[in-house]
């Protein structure tokens, strides 16, 4: 990827407790710094806060918190707050978040991965001579995101077996980037040209983003399923197998234009090689468009029992390449990973443990997103449709820092295996992948 990035990670954890098996409060700070040229400074925390009770189901908590704050100089900013409890309301688990994202740069490569050509020519404005060159933010797009999610799973008698209902709000606002925002206080060679199109813009001049579309819109969606899980930890399993198949429906008769229903299938194993110290997982999970049709702003959103992502490509599923780089109304994704915990202590009362993953991952595009292109010549010919999609694949390893078995502080950097989906990723947050 071109854009530069440089990540500063500290960590600060404090406990109530003082013996091995965890009562109270325990939380952990993951505060990140990072820059880019054209979005600014950016600056916030991250924090994971737990609360054990009386210590009788270690290493299970009783209730979490997520918190998350950022921002950047130039408008970009993330607000998020995530619950997670089995014991709020008995016998039911209640997971639920409030989101509010806003994005002034927001990756975007059009659909159905590599029918769209990626060409780092047309934002690469340090090498001289490359007549190639049209902008740097030639694949971003400005959207604001706000959503609310509640999902409730409960128990089915005799089984591993849970069922899953859920709701949530997606509000996006969509448009082209902000240059003139972002163009503030740059030295004037620096500085984005205002009347260079970038994809987004193409697309919408050229008829593929719809007009009703090219906004944003307002979602309502209802989730139905079931979730197998056999797990022996939920941070990082040595063995078992989580599986859930999901209904996910926006209906017209609350509120959606165009209605639709995705089919959402996500198949997690665990086997323990070494015990205690080194397992191999592996995860596979398809995305099926069923009815309707889906907004194009709604496309990229990976849904799972757990949380939403944005994606295929990124931290979330495919490390190493770009951020929404596979994008369809089938999408297909893989994860390989080798987990070792090499290294365990007790610091300052804290359970601690340290590991390395070696992993592979890939997905692709297998149910293209139909559109139709009523002004052809509103596309740069730097930037063709005219590819065939196969697998995208990534590669690369990490470092977790685990406090109590549940705080997990990671570090992941992926590669990519073709330059059409960048080069390489570096990822600094939270948890394993799942």
């Amino acid at each position: 990827m071109k854009r530069t990035a440089v990540m500063l990670m500290l960590t600060a954890a404090f406990l109530i407790a003082q013996d091995l098996t965890k009562t109270g409060l325990n939380f952990g700070v993951l505060p990140a710094i990072a820059y880019d040229a054209d979005l600014g400074f950016r600056y916030g925390a991250l924090t994971n806060i737990y609360h054990y009770g009386d210590g009788s189901n270690y290493p299970d908590y009783d209730h979490s918190l997520y918190l998350e704050w950022s921002q950047t100089t130039k408008g970009s900013g993330t607000m998020t707050m995530n619950y997670d409890s089995k014991y709020l309301i008995p016998n039911i688990r209640l997971t639920s978040e409030l989101s509010y994202y806003t994005e002034k740069g927001l990756d975007f490569f059009g659909f159905n991965g590599y029918e769209s050509n990626y060409n780092p020519d047309v934002i690469d404005s340090e090498t001289e001579g490359n007549n190639a060159y049209i902008t740097r933010v030639y694949y971003k797009h400005d959207r604001a995101l706000f959503r609310l999610k509640t999902d409730f799973q409960g128990n089915i008698e005799g089984m591993p077996l849970r069922w899953l209902a859920g709701y949530a709000l997606y509000n996006t606002e969509v448009g082209p980037v902000d240059v003139n925002a972002l163009n503030e206080g740059k030295d004037e060679e620096d500085q984005l040209d205002p009347a260079k199109p970038t994809l987004f813009e193409e697309y919408i001049n050229a008829g593929i983003i719809a007009d009703e579309e090219k906004e944003g819109g307002l979602n309502n969606l209802l989730k139905l399923g079931v979730v197998y899980d056999t797990r022996d930890n939920e941070p990082n399993p040595m063995k078992g197998i989580w599986t859930e198949a999901l209904l996910l429906a926006a209906p017209g008769f609350i509120g959606n234009d165009p209605g639709f229903t995705k089919f959402i299938l996500t198949h997690r194993q665990y086997f323990s090689l070494i015990p205690n110290d080194l397992s191999f997982v592996y995860r596979i999970g398809i995305h099926q468009k069923l009815s309707g049709d889906i907004p194009f702003y709604m496309l990229p959103h990976v849904f799972d029992s757990k949380q939403t992502k944005d994606g295929l490509g990124g931290s979330k599923n495919l490390r190493g390449i770009m951020r929404n780089r596979v994008v369809g109304d089938g999408m297909a994704y893989t994860n390989l990973e080798l987990r070792w915990k090499f290294y365990r202590t007790v610091l300052a009362g804290q359970n601690i443990y340290l590991a390395l993953n070696a992993f592979t991952d890939a997905g692709m595009v297998y149910d293209r997103y139909e559109y139709e292109i009523s002004d052809p010549t509103a596309l740069s010919t730097s930037v063709p449709i005219e590819g065939e999609e196969t697998v995208h694949v990534s590669y690369g390893g990490g470092l977790r820092i685990a406090m109590n078995q549940n705080f997990i502080v990671a570090v992941d950097y992926g590669m990519a295996a073709s330059e059409q989906d960048g080069s390489s990723g570096l990822y600094i947050g939270l948890n394993y992948l799942f």
